[in-house]
């Protein structure tokens, strides 16, 4: 896979990360009642109910795209080795709200970590070819 393609899945995943079902927080209004609402990752919302994953893994996203264009731009292997340990950090940090509970991850957040993890593969097999 070319770098190009490296970020079209940066791309994609940020794509996942703004739609408004990722992040979840969970209301109990009375004790036999929930609620259950959903939100995009760079939402501030559930940062303000202490689940601050979603939100982290949003900016990590965002900065793993930066570098990716950077490092496009110089061909810099330290950069290499930096967006390698962005995006693995950004793999761990959504799967943190499973830390929560199960209730407190979604299909999407899920379709989020899967992309993250193929694209964490593909950097590190880009960076062992170069």
């Amino acid at each position: 896979m070319k770098k190009s393609g490296i970020i079209f899945i940066t791309v994609f995943a940020i794509f996942l990360e703004l739609l408004p079902y990722g992040a979840v927080l969970i209301f109990a209004p009375s004790p036999v009642d929930t609620i259950k609402e959903t939100y995009s990752y760079f939402s501030l919302v559930p940062v303000g109910y202490a689940n601050s994953a979603p939100f982290v893994t949003a900016i990590l996203t965002c900065i793993l795209l930066a570098l990716q264009i950077a490092e496009i731009i110089t061909n810099n292997r330290f950069i290499r080795k930096i967006i390698w340990l962005v995006s693995l950090g950004a793999v761990i940090t959504s799967l943190a709200p499973v830390l929560f509970g199960f209730d407190y991850y979604t299909l999407t957040g899920g379709f989020i970590t899967v992309v993250l993890i193929i694209e964490c593969f593909f950097i590190k097999m880009l960076s062992k070819k170069i």
